[in-house]
C-alpha cells in the first residue's frame, strides 16, 4: 500500500468505524425531523395489545423482539403508558449482549422519541443515569471483603449493557448536553462519576468496554494504518524509504483521516478532555500498578525468608500472598487492556529484586574491567574465572572504616608501635610457613619414590606439627569429634520488639545469616557483629560456624567472607574455624569406609574448607598437608576429596606464586596414581573434570576479524542506524557508496542477503530498501534475491538445528521481498510447496515414513510455512492466486497430520496463521479426510490440465508483470540494434570431441554373437504365443465392425444429414447422436441414440475426437518438417563438400 499519502486500502477496523458512523449519522438526522401528526391515523388502543407489548419491552429490546415492537410502536396510540414504557426499556436495555442487540434497542427509542420526544425521552433518561449511578459508599462500607466484590460483579454485569446503549443514545441526539450539542458531555460525566472515588477499581472493566467501542467518536483515537497488504504497482522505486520516513515522523499523519470535522458526532474540545480524562486515569492506574507490584514482591521475598528460616509457608501467609497474586493479575490484565486500547505503553515493572545481589560463584560473566588484573595473567588464565568472583574474594571491606577504632581494640597513640609489631609477627609467620612447605616437599619427595615402586604409603595424619591430632576443648563443643548441627530457628517474626541486650542481639544477627546470600548482607552482618564483639560472642559464632548444615553449601562462600573480614581484627575466630575444620577433616578420614552416611559431610567440610583458602584464612601448609593425605590413600572417599579440592581452590593454589611449584607436583603425582590404578569411569570423570576446572589448557585468544573502513560503516548503517525514521537517510548513504568497487559490492550482497543479523522487526526496512535500490541497481536486487532462494534451499537439503534462527528470518525476508514486488506469487508458492514436498517420496508425505531431513517429530518446516503465510498470505485473496493458496492449504493440512501430535506452541501458530487467512476453513481431523480431499484436488487438476492449453502463464502473473513488460521491450529495443546479421557474424569453431585412451569403444565379436542368439530365440518365442488363426480372427473382424451395407447406409445418411459420421454428431439442440450396434442371433442391427452434448459421455467423446485431429495434425506437420529439413541438409552438405574441395593446378611442360 502507498505509506506516504496513507491511500490504498483501508483497514478493516476502521472500515466497520465507517460504517458505523453512517448508520448513527442517518439515525440522528431522522431523530432530528419532527415526527408526523399520528392523529390522522386509526391509532389501536386497547389494553391487551399495549400490555403484551410493554412485557414484550421488559423481556428485552434485542434482535429477537426488534420487528415486532417497531410494529407496534407504529401501530398502537402509547399516549397512556408512557411511564410504563420507559421503565421497561430500562429493564430490556439491560438484557442487550450483543452489538446487534444494542443497535436494537437504539432504533426502538429512538422510534419512541421521535414520536413523543418531550414526554418519553426525560423520562427515559432519568432510568438510565439511575443505572449509571455508582454505587454508594456508605452502603459498601458495611459489607464484607466478599460480599463487596459479589455486588461489584453484579452492578458491572448490569451497566455494561446500559453503558453501550447510553453511548450510542448521546451519538444519535436523544441524550444531549444541549440544543446545539451532542451528548459527550454527559457521557463524560457518567463515566467520571464511575471512576472518581473508586480506591479497589472496580469500575475499571466499564471504561475498558467503553474504549472499545467507542474510542473513535468519542476520543477521537483510531488504530495505526496497516501495512500488511502488497506494495501498490503505482509506487515508484526509490520514493519508498522517504514515504516511509514522512509517516513516521508524522508527516502525513498517523492513519488517513476518516471525516472531516463537522461530519464529527461528538465535538472537538469534548474528545480532547475525553482523552485527557481517559489517559490521567490511566496514569493512575499503572502508578497503582507499580505499587502492587513492589508489594507483591516484597511479600513474595518475606516468604522466601520465612521459607528458608522455618522450612514452610504457613497457611494464612500462603492465603494472603495468593490473594495479592489474583488481585495483581486482575489489575495487569486490566492494565494492559487500557494500554492496547489507548496507545499508550505499560510501565516498567521492576524484576524480582532478592536475588539481584546473589554471588554466583564460577559464574562467567566475560567481563574485564578491574584495573588491578594483569591482562597477560588474565589471558593465560588467572586465579579466578571472571572480575566478579575476584571481587568477591578480593574486594573485603576493612572494618575500621565502619567501626570506631576503640570497639575494634585499636589505639590511635601505638598506632606506629602496633604497625611495626604486625610487621614482626607477619614476618615470624611467612619464616614459619615457608618451612612447613619445606617438609611438605621433602615429604613429598618421598611420596614420589614409594609410589612409584607401586605400594601406596599409609596416611600420615600426625605429620603436621602445626595442627595435631588432639581432642576439641570441652567449653567449645564438649565432644572429641564435631558432628554437624541444625540451624538456628528464627524465634520469633519481629524479633527487634524483643531485643534489649547484646545476647538477643547476636541471636537475632545469627538467626539472619542462613539468609544472607549476598555481599551487601554478610558485610553489614560483618559490621553489625563487631559492635557486639566479646570473647562469648566470638566462641557463638565460631559454634555456629561448625555446625552449618550439610546441605546448606550454598553459604559457605558467604560464611567464608564474613570470618575473613573478622579474621583481620579477630585471628581467633579464623584459627578456631580453621582448627574445628581440620579436626572434622580427620575425623572423616577415620570414617572413610563411611561412604554415602558421610558423603554430604564431606562435602560441606571441603567446599568450606575451600573458600577459606581463596580468603587466605586457611595457611597454606594446612591445605597442602590435607591435600598430600588424600594422595596418600587414593582410595574411593580420597578421590572425591581430591576432586572437590580441585574444583574448590585448585586454580587458586596454582596460581599462587608461595603455593605453585608444590601444588603442581602434587597435582603431577594425582596423575600419575590415576594413571596406574585401575579406577571406574564415574571417578576418572570426578578428576579429568576437576583437572581441567583447575588447569585449563592453554588455547590462543581468539582474533578479532579485521574489517575495512566501508565494510564497518555499511555494517553501522544496516545494523545499527536503519529504522523507519532514518530509511531514507540510509538509503541515500548507501546510493553515494562506490558500486563499482568489488570489495564494497561484495560487502553490500553480504548484508543484504544475511537478514538473521537484522533485528526480526526491521526485515521489511531491509526488503523495502532492497527494492529502492532495485531502480538503481537491477542486478543486485536480481544477486539478493536469487541468494535468498538458494539459502532457503539449502536450509532444507542441511537442516540444522543451529541455523532454524536463520532460516525463518529468511523466510521473513522471502515474503517482504514478495511484499514489495521483487518477486513474483509464483516463487512464493513454489518455495511453498518445497517446504511441505522436498524430501520425501515423490512429493508426497505418509504417516510414519521416515525421511532423513524431515522426521515426523520435527516440526520446524510448519513454524516456516506459517511464518511465510503470516508474512504475505494475506496478499493472495482475489483470483487464480486465492485458488492456488486454497489448494496448498489443503495439502498443508496433509502434511501437519502427517507429523506427530504438534508441540502447544506449533500448534497455536498454525491455528493462529490458519485464522488469519479462512477465518471459516474446518480443519482435517484425520489423514483419511485429508488424503480424500487431496486426491480429489489433483484429479480436478489434472482435468483442468488436460482441457487448458499450457501456453497461458496464469492471470495473476500477466498481472504482475504487467508493469514490467514495458522495461523489457525497452530493454529489447535497445538490445536489438546490436545485433549483427548472420552473413557477418564469424564462423563458429568446430566442436573437438575428446576421447579418454581408456573409453570402451563397443562390444566384441563374441558378445554381438551371443546378443544376437538370444534375440533370435526371444523373437521366436513372441511368435509363437502370438499365433492367432485366421477363422478366428476373422470372425472376431466381423463381430466387431458392421457389415459393409450398414456402413454404407449410414455414410449416406450422415451425408445428407451433415453428421459427422464417426459414431456421434451433434445437432443446433444440444444432443449428440451416437450409433448403437447390437447383434439379435446372426442378425447385426444399429440404432440411434440421442445424447445430451453436456454429459460425460459426449465431452469425452468430443475430447477424444478432438485430440485425435491434434495427433493427425501434429503428425502430419513432423513428415513435412523431416523431409524439408532432409532436403536442407542435403543441400548444406553439399555446399560443404564444394567449399572443401582443393583446386586442382596441373603443370604442362
Amino acid at each position: 500500500m502507498d505509506t506516504g499519502s496513507g491511500a490504498g486500502q483501508i483497514n478493516a477496523k476502521l472500515d466497520e468505524e465507517s460504517m458505523r458512523k453512517a448508520k448513527r449519522a442517518s439515525l440522528r438526522d431522522l431523530n432530528a425531523r419532527p415526527a408526523g401528526q399520528e392523529s390522522s391515523r386509526n391509532l389501536d388502543s386497547s389494553l391487551k395489545r399495549h400490555t403484551a407489548l410493554t412485557k414484550r419491552m421488559r423481556q428485552s429490546v434485542g434482535t429477537e423482539n426488534h420487528d415486532q415492537i417497531l410494529k407496534d410502536i407504529e401501530s398502537l396510540s402509547l399516549e397512556k403508558y408512557i411511564d410504563e414504557m420507559s421503565g421497561a426499556v430500562v429493564e430490556g436495555v439491560g438484557r442487550c449482549k450483543t452489538e446487534k442487540d444494542v443497535w436494537s434497542a437504539v432504533e426502538i427509542i429512538s422510534a419512541l422519541h421521535r414520536r413523543f420526544p418531550t414526554i418519553f425521552t426525560p423520562a427515559l433518561n432519568s432510568g438510565l443515569s439511575a443505572v449509571l449511578a455508582p454505587p454508594s459508599q456508605a452502603t459498601l462500607s458495611g459489607l464484607t471483603p466478599e460480599q463487596r466484590e459479589k455486588e461489584d460483579s453484579s452492578r458491572i454485569s448490569r451497566q455494561r449493557p446500559v453503558l453501550r446503549v447510553c453511548a450510542e443514545l448521546a451519538l444519535v441526539d436523544i441524550i444531549k448536553d444541549g440544543p446545539d450539542r451532542s451528548g459527550g458531555e454527559w457521557m463524560m460525566k457518567v463515566i467520571r462519576q464511575l471512576l472518581s472515588n473508586d480506591p479497589s477499581l472496580s469500575s475499571l472493566p466499564l471504561l475498558s468496554t467503553f474504549l472499545k467501542a467507542y474510542s473513535r467518536p468519542y476520543l477521537g483515537i483510531a488504530p495505526p494504518a496497516s501495512t500488511a497488504k502488497q506494495l501498490s504497482t503505482a509506487t515508484e522505486p526509490g520514493n519508498l524509504s522517504g514515504e516511509a520516513t514522512k509517516e513516521a515522523n508524522g508527516v502525513n499523519g498517523a492513519f488517513p483521516a476518516l471525516s472531516k470535522e463537522e461530519d464529527e458526532l461528538v465535538e472537538k474540545d469534548i474528545r480532547d478532555r475525553f482523552k485527557k480524562m481517559c489517559e490521567g486515569y490511566f496514569e493512575s492506574v499503572s502508578k497503582k500498578l507499580v505499587i502492587e507490584h513492589d508489594r507483591l514482591q516484597d511479600q513474595d521475598r518475606r516468604n522466601h525468608e520465612a521459607y528458608i528460616r522455618s522450612g514452610e509457608i504457613f497457611e494464612d501467609r500462603q492465603q494472603a500472598y495468593e490473594k495479592m497474586t489474583k488481585g495483581y493479575e486482575k489489575l495487569l490484565a486490566s492494565c494492559q487492556t487500557l494500554s492496547e486500547l489507548l496507545y499508550l505503553p505499560l510501565p516498567k515493572l521492576k524484576a524480582a529484586s532478592h536475588k539481584v545481589d546473589s554471588i554466583q560463584i564460577g559464574g562467567n560473566t566475560g567481563s574485564n574491567l578491574g584495573g588491578d588484573i594483569d591482562l597477560d595473567e588474565a589471558a593465560r588464565g588467572g586465579k579466578w574465572e571472571d572480575e566478579e568472583e575476584r571481587r568477591f574474594f578480593e574486594d573485603i571491606s576493612d572494618l575500621k572504616d565502619y567501626v570506631p577504632k576503640g570497639i575494634l581494640g585499636l589505639e590511635e597513640d601505638n598506632e606506629s608501635d602496633s604497625e611495626e609489631t604486625k610487621e614482626k609477627k607477619e614476618k615470624k609467620e611467612k619464616e614459619r610457613v615457608e618451612e612447613e612447605v619445606r617438609k611438605l616437599e621433602e615429604e613429598l619427595a618421598g611420596m614420589e619414590v614409594s609410589g612409584e615402586g607401586g605400594e601406596p604409603t599409609a596416611p600420615k595424619t600426625n605429620g603436621n606439627s602445626s595442627a595435631p591430632d588432639t581432642e576439641v576443648d570441652a567449653e567449645d563443643d564438649g565432644t572429641t569429634t564435631p558432628t554437624p548441627g541444625s540451624p538456628k530457628t528464627d524465634p520469633s517474626d519481629t524479633p527487634q520488639l524483643a531485643l534489649q541486650g547484646p545476647s538477643q542481639l547476636l541471636t537475632a544477627l545469627l538467626a539472619r545469616l542462613p539468609d544472607a546470600t549476598n555481599r551487601a548482607f554478610i558485610d553489614q552482618a560483618a559490621v553489625d557483629f563487631a559492635f557486639l564483639n566479646s570473647k562469648a560472642a566470638r566462641k557463638r559464632l565460631i559454634k555456629f560456624m561448625g555446625q552449618t548444615p550439610k546441605n546448606r553449601t550454598d553459604v559457605l562462600p558467604h560464611y567464608s567472607r564474613l570470618v575473613a573480614t573478622l579474621n583481620k581484627y579477630m585471628p581467633d575466630i579464623g584459627t578456631e574455624v580453621v582448627a574445628l575444620l581440620d579436626d572434622e577433616f580427620r575425623y572423616l578420614q577415620r570414617k572413610k569406609n563411611v561412604v554415602k552416611e558421610l558423603a554430604d559431610t564431606r562435602r560441606k567440610n571441603v567446599t568450606f574448607l575451600s573458600n577459606l583458602t581463596k580468603f587466605r584464612v586457611v595457611p597454606p601448609h594446612i591445605i597442602l598437608h590435607m591435600f598430600k593425605v588424600c594422595l596418600d590413600d587414593f582410595s574411593i572417599t580420597n578421590v572425591e576429596n581430591i576432586a572437590m579440592l580441585l574444583e574448590g581452590c585448585g586454580r587458586f593454589l596454582l596460581r599462587s606464586e608461595e603455593t605453585r611449584a608444590p601444588f603442581s607436583k602434587m597435582v603431577e603425582l594425582m596423575r600419575r596414581k590415576q594413571s596406574m590404578q585401575h579406577l571406574d569411569q564415574r571417578q576418572l570423570l570426578l578428576l579429568e573434570n576437576a583437572y581441567y576446572q583447575c588447569n585449563p589448557p592453554e588455547r590462543t585468544a581468539r582474533q578479532e576479524k579485521e574489517r575495512s573502513p566501508v565494510e564497518m560503516f555499511i555494517r553501522h548503517l544496516i545494523y545499527d542506524v536503519l529504522t523507519k525514521k532514518t530509511i531514507d537517510k540510509v538509503l541515500k548513504l548507501l546510493r553515494k557508496l562506490d558500486w563499482n568497487d568489488e570489495a564494497v559490492y561484495r560487502t553490500l550482497h553480504k548484508v543484504f542477503t544475511k537478514p538473521w543479523k537484522v533485528k526480526y522487526g526491521n526485515i521489511a526496512l531491509l526488503a523495502m530498501l532492497t527494492y529502492d535500490l532495485q531502480r538503481y541497481h537491477a542486478a543486485f536486487t536480481i544477486s539478493v534475491v536469487d541468494q535468498v532462494l538458494e539459502d532457503i534451499r539449502r536450509g532444507l537439503e542441511q537442516n540444522i538445528y543451529s541455523i532454524n534462527q536463520r532460516r525463518v528470518a529468511t523466510i521473513k525476508y522471502l515474503g517482504e521481498l514478495y511484499i514489495y514486488r521483487l518477486v513474483g506469487s509464483s516463487i512464493v508458492f513454489d518455495t511453498l510447496w518445497t517446504l511441505v514436498t522436498f524430501g520425501h517420496p515423490e512429493g508426497r508425505p505418509l504417516p510414519g515414513q521416515a525421511c532423513t531431513i524431515d522426521m515426523p517429530d520435527d516440526f520446524f518446516r510448519v513454524r516456516l510455512v506459517c511464518v511465510l503465510l503470516d508474512t504475505c498470505g494475506m496478499c493472495f485473496d482475489r483470483g487464480t492466486q486465492q485458488k492456488k493458496l486454497d489448494s496448498f492449504l489443503t495439502f498443508f493440512q496433509l502434511y501437519v497430520l502427517c507429523k506427530d501430535p504438534l508441540p502447544m506452541d506449533v500448534d497455536f501458530m498454525l491455528s493462529d496463521s490458519m485464522e488469519a487467512l479462512r477465518p471459516k476453513l474446518v480443519m482435517f481431523k484425520t489423514f483419511e479426510e485429508a488424503a480424500v480431499a487431496v486426491d480429489e484436488m489433483f484429479s480436478v487438476a489434472f482435468q483442468n490440465a488436460g482441457l487448458a492449453t499450457g501456453d497461458d502463464s496464469g492471470e495473476e502473473e500477466d498481472e504482475e508483470e504487467g508493469e514490467r513488460r514495458d522495461t523489457n521491450e525497452e530493454e529489447d529495443g535497445e538490445a536489438a540494434p546490436l545485433d549483427s546479421p548472420v552473413d557477418e557474424r564469424a564462423p563458429s569453431p568446430e566442436a573437438v570431441l575428446l576421447k579418454s585412451s581408456q573409453e570402451i569403444l563397443g562390444p566384441s565379436e563374441d558378445d554381438d554373437a551371443d546378443f544376437a542368439k538370444e534375440l533370435a530365440k526371444m523373437v521366436t518365442d513372441n511368435a509363437e504365443t502370438r499365433k492367432v488363426d485366421k477363422k478366428t480372427a476373422l470372425a472376431l473382424w466381423e463381430s466387431t465392425v458392421p457389415p459393409p451395407v450398414m456402413r454404407k447406409k449410414k455414410g449416406e445418411e450422415s451425408e445428407e444429414g451433415g453428421e459427422v459420421a464417426g459414431g456421434s454428431s451433434t445437432d443446433d439442440s444440444g444432443i449428440m447422436k451416437f450409433t448403437l450396434f447390437t447383434k439379435r442371433g446372426n442378425k447385426p442391427q444399429m440404432r440411434q441414440l440421442a445424447i445430451p452434448a453436456e454429459s460425460a459421455l459426449a465431452i469425452q467423446t468430443r475430447t477424444a475426437q478432438l485430440q485425435d485431429k491434434v495427433e493427425q495434425q501434429h503428425l502430419k506437420k513432423l513428415v513435412l518438417d523431416y523431409e524439408q529439413r532432409e532436403e536442407a541438409e542435403e543441400l548444406r552438405a553439399l555446399e560443404a563438400r564444394n567449399r572443401a574441395g582443393a583446386i586442382k593446378i596441373r603443370y604442362v611442360g
